[in-house]
């Protein structure tokens, strides 16, 4: 299975040097936003300087103004309100940015996350039922309810109202019997149709707030500042792989900004165990630090602290809420690698799974809530469509992962027979199934990837943005790459290519990552190279590499410092 990557480099547009005279900005940010499908000025303007400014309307979302009008009557009865969540990390987000925004109103409000082991995604009727018999009057979803008709249903009949917030594509014709906001909808306007739940919920927010300015409402009462609840939607915003553009690409800068100085006790906590500096937050720090701290303890059949870190208004509390996600992580780490490394002593002593185009690969008792993220390592490692299977008293219950070129839902809706239940997307699936049926879904899935897949479908690709000389690379271009953060989904982190670089340092650092000393013509930098300890020795060698300049900071001091993402030997 060998992962030879190729290279691909965007070409230089002869649409930049315009672009970056009517903006005023260096021709090579015209082109890394020419590359990112930017080329009007007013955009780019827009995306280089997002502001809260530039937010959209909510009331222009369908939905908005009936599920406005329902919580302020609601509120108006003094009901009780129910915030139900998804136990992901989006889901953990959304919910308690509703419930800071009703506790700051003085609304009485409580919570409710299903556990991901024993209830599974979405609504479900024994969490309704507990639900109303605990006295609420309405229950407002996020990140989940728009496949919950018979449990809206039920909660109808039950007396409760319920308000549904979902950013997941509807599958059929919507019938729910309460309001609905998601910009999915059919002849919804709303602008911007790739909000995560988290950002449907701050919508939600910023509405409801403005209803209550427009009668008075606030008149002797504090006002909340949404502003301060801008961390909370970066963090599951980036943590749910929205596009980090338009509406998004506004929350997530302005949620960083805030996550220097957050008012949140736990998020502050977890980042003090992730050792990440409030004055030098990325989204990577979101997305690898943070995010998967905040949903291991759910993975692990335990949503409630996940939650109580992100709602807890008291710093000791909050610190050993902190303790108890970084081990949660620490424990999904370990749960994560065992099965990895099983997996790899199957594919080793397997040699006939070298020629498939998929792999399914299943265990007794693999834990059901890491299963997703070893489903991803798979595609990253392979680069082919990855599904993982832990398997307990006969029942399979799975998760799978795939590539651009072979859609995993459209695939598993057709082998539909083998299933007791199923859903996703192109990339994502979800299903459980008999056990004795693994096999034959191991070969029909294998038959409708031969037929539907090219064998350059199972060759990663790296779009390259530029070519660059190393004696190009100073601390202003790197300043002016950074001006395209954060980076993340639909807006990665700019990589160039340099050619025939002499080798004149070659070690390996923390066990297997690579560090390099590299001279192009008069020009020396240092290069980190993670995961390619195997690669070494290459003193004396020349090599390609695809990179992203950076700056290290270490001891008070900085440098320039290469991060490479791939790397090929050339002849001298």
């Amino acid at each position: 299975m060998s992962l030879n990557k190729i290279w691909k480099l965007k070409p230089a547009s002869p649409d930049a040097s315009q672009l970056a005279r009517r903006t005023g900005i260096t021709p090579l940010q015209a082109q890394l936003l020419i590359n990112r499908g930017i080329t009007e000025s007013i955009v780019a303007q827009s995306f280089l300087s997002p502001r809260l400014s530039q937010m959209a309307d909510p009331m222009l979302m369908k939905g908005m103004d009936s599920a406005v009008k329902t919580i302020l009557a609601a509120m108006e009865t003094r009901d009780k309100i129910t915030i139900y969540g998804d136990y992901d990390a989006d889901g953990l987000t959304a919910t308690a940015v509703l419930v800071h925004f009703f506790s700051d109103l003085g609304i009485p409000v409580t919570s409710y996350v299903p556990n991901r082991l024993e209830e599974g995604y979405g609504l479900n009727r024994e969490a309704v039922e507990q639900i109303g018999r605990n006295g609420t009057g309405l229950i407002i979803t996020v990140d989940c309810g728009i496949s919950g008709a018979r449990e809206i249903d039920l909660a109808k009949d039950l007396g409760l109202k319920v308000v549904v917030t979902d950013h997941h594509q509807m599958s059929g014709e919507l019938r729910l019997n309460c309001p609905v906001i998601n910009p999915h909808q059919p002849d919804c306007p709303f602008p911007f149709k790739d909000l995560a739940g988290v950002g449907l919920a701050f919508f939600l927010a910023v509405a409801i707030r403005a209803a209550l300015r427009g009668q008075g409402w606030f008149k002797g009462r504090a006002e909340p500042d949404l502003r301060e609840y801008l961390d909370l939607v970066a963090l599951g915003t980036v943590a749910d792989r929205v596009p980090l553009l338009g509406q998004n690409r506004m929350l997530v800068k302005g949620g960083m900004r805030c996550m220097t100085d957050s008012r949140w006790p736990g998020i502050n906590a977890m980042m003090d165990v992730a050792s990440v500096k409030s004055s030098e937050i990325s989204s990577d720090d979101l997305a690898f630090r943070l995010a998967p701290r905040l949903n291991a303890p759910g993975r692990l059949g335990d949503s409630d602290v996940g939650l109580q870190i992100l709602t807890v208004t008291e710093g000791q509390e909050a610190k050993e809420l902190a303790q108890q996600v970084n081990i949660a992580n620490g424990r999904r780490q370990r749960l994560e690698q065992s099965i990895l490394d099983r997996i790899e002593e199957i594919i080793r002593s397997e040699r006939q799974i070298h020629d498939r185009r998929t792999l399914l690969l299943w265990g007794e008792n693999w834990h059901q809530g890491v299963l997703g993220i070893v489903a991803s390592r798979l595609v990253e490692r392979y680069h082919r469509p990855s599904l993982v299977v832990g398997v307990k008293d006969g029942v399979a219950t799975g998760s799978g992962r795939s590539i651009d070129g072979f859609n995993l839902y459209k695939a598993l809706s057709r082998l539909t027979p083998l299933f007791q239940k199923f859903g996703g997307h192109a990339h994502a699936a979800g299903f459980r199934l008999d056990e004795g049926n693994l096999e034959i879904l191991r070969d029909e899935l294998e038959g409708l990837a031969q037929k539907e897949m090219i064998s350059g479908d199972l060759v990663p690709t790296i779009d390259v943005d530029a070519d660059l000389l190393l004696k190009d690379i100073d601390r202003e271009m790197i300043h002016q790459i950074t001006a395209l953060s954060p980076f993340g989904q639909d807006n990665p982190e700019p990589v160039f290519r340099a050619r025939s670089l002499h080798v004149s340092g070659s070690r390996v650092v923390g066990e297997r990552h690579l560090k390099l000393r590299l001279r192009q013509g008069e020009t020396i930098l240092e290069a980190i190279a993670f995961g390619f300890g195997l690669r070494h020795p290459l003193n004396g060698k020349r090599v390609d590499i695809i990179f992203t300049p950076g700056l290290n900071k270490w001891q008070g001091s900085e440098k320039i410092q290469l991060k490479i993402v791939d790397l090929k030997e050339c002849s001298a």
